[in-house]
């Protein structure tokens, strides 16, 4: 058997590279090489602007030359970064030497060894990573989450006057509206939206163990721990003052717990959906030429909500591993931290392909109503809740003295199915006053949804 031309190994790179390509500017090996560049490139125009090391400020058209190392980053300098990388086998080291080159070719030879000054590593990584995961949650994924918010949104308002039967442990229980039952997935992922927006992305910058040690053999005049606060607070992203080599990765611990738990609330939403299509409260919208079953021709299956529920497991997985994986560091430095980040976009991606699935499945969708009402007047036992209550509030007041309500409808209704004319007649003979018999007797299963409609209000 021949070999294949070379393929993508991940559906991320080849079968779902449409739906998640745009975090690879910021995710990949190359966004992450970019970033870094960025970095070292504002830590020389840092220092030069403070005339350190008997260097002067760059120009305003030497400072743009410079950061077009990083705004102009391209093919060219991936693959000088690759070959570079093949002989150093260090990439931040390669780094370091694309910049010098650089600097070269721009003439600027004179703060060659201004790069990457002092600076190990993880300083560098630190706070490329700070960049490259703050750029890609708030351009790329919160947007598409909050597509899909915002679609729920609409969905909630559309249907919240839909009155349907709930199900507690599977079983008929006291209805509401398919509205408010869909505004509160809206309601749960907003609220989890916004701690993420809250979240810090924290970057290091002292040196070799966190110490700025020899930051102050070469200048011992400078506050350096201000000047990399200065710097770093500079970039857009926040400050660790006290680390050890790396940067403790709590920022990004944090972070990903919550983006799982955004994408627990959205499994939770994608088999929930399932189960109303099951049951016949959303009818799927036929998609022109698409197919159903191979053999089946009648069949539209759910595939966006059985797509987004096993990549939101897949990407839940990763990101607890992440967080597993990153809040542990032996002493002053292991590398365990290296090769798990780069699974960082793969975690995203998934993630990010749950929710295209999830935004698009939602508009694939039609509310059933009929389907709802036929199934509610199939339960009229669910009034017995409304019924032993009233009663209870009768009891109270003086008015009734059946001694107790609950047991008497248990025996009515439980296990059996009680239909509007049976109910209405034991409704009649129960010791109540009159203005309360009566309010029972207009009540059906439809009109039990209490203040459903009313709660959708609440999403704003």
């Amino acid at each position: 058997m021949t070999s294949l031309p070379p393929q993508p190994l991940s559906p991320l790179d080849g079968r779902y590279a449409a739906a998640v390509g745009s975090l690879a500017d910021y995710l990949s090996e190359a966004g992450l090489n970019r970033a870094r560049v960025e970095v070292e490139v504002e830590w020389i125009i840092a220092l030069t602007d403070r005339s350190l090391f008997g260097s002067s400020p760059l120009s305003d058209e030497q400072k743009t030359q410079l950061r077009g190392l990083y705004r102009d980053f391209g093919q060219a300098e991936i693959d000088w970064l690759a070959a570079k990388e093949a002989v150093t086998r260090h990439d931040v080291k390669a780094v370091e030497y694309l910049v010098r080159d650089r600097l070269s070719a721009l003439g600027l030879d004179a703060i060659a060894e201004l790069t990457h000054f002092a600076c190990t590593s993880e300083d560098i990584n630190s706070a490329s990573y700070a960049l490259t995961v703050k750029r890609a949650v708030e351009n790329v994924w919160l947007p598409k989450l909050h597509a899909v918010i915002d679609a729920l949104g609409d969905l909630a308002r559309e249907h919240r006057d839909a009155p349907m039967l709930s199900r507690t442990h599977g079983q008929p229980a006291t209805p509401s509206t398919m509205g408010k039952e869909i505004a509160v997935f809206a309601w749960r992922l907003a609220r989890v939206a916004k701690q993420i927006e809250g979240g810090e992305y924290l970057a290091k910058f002292s040196g070799a163990t966190g110490t700025w040690s020899a930051h102050l053999a070469a200048e011992p005049d400078v506050d350096w721990p201000e000047l990399s606060r200065s710097f770093i607070e500079g970039l857009g992203i926040d400050f660790n003052v006290l680390t050890t080599q790396i940067e403790s990765h709590d920022w990004q611990v944090e972070l990903y717990d919550r983006v799982r738990h955004a994408g627990g609330i959205l499994h939770n939403l994608a088999t929930d959906v399932w189960t109303y299509i099951s049951l016949g409260f959303f009818a799927q919208i036929p998609v022109a030429g698409a197919t159903g079953s191979s053999t089946m021709p009648h069949k539209i299956n759910p595939i966006r909500f059985e797509n987004a529920e096993a990549n939101l497991e897949i990407s839940g997985g990763l990101f607890s591993t992440l967080a597993q994986t990153l809040v542990t560091s032996r002493m002053q430095r292991d590398l365990t931290d290296s090769t798990t980040q780069r699974n960082i976009g793969v975690a995203f991606g998934h993630s990010l392909l749950a929710l295209d699935n999830l935004q698009r499945g939602l508009t694939e969708i039609s509310l059933s109503r009929d389907v709802l009402l036929a199934d509610l007047d199939a339960n009229w036992e669910v009034l017995a809740e409304a019924i032993q209550t009233v009663v209870r509030a009768e009891i109270a007041a003086g008015r009734s003295r059946i001694t107790d309500p609950y047991a008497l409808l248990k025996d009515l209704t439980r296990g059996r199915r009680v239909g509007g004319p049976e109910l209405a007649e034991f409704v009649r003979g129960l010791d109540i006053g009159d203005a309360a018999k009566e309010r029972l007797l207009a009540l059906t299963p439809a009109g039990y949804a209490g203040l459903a409609d009313d709660l959708v209000s609440r999403l704003g």
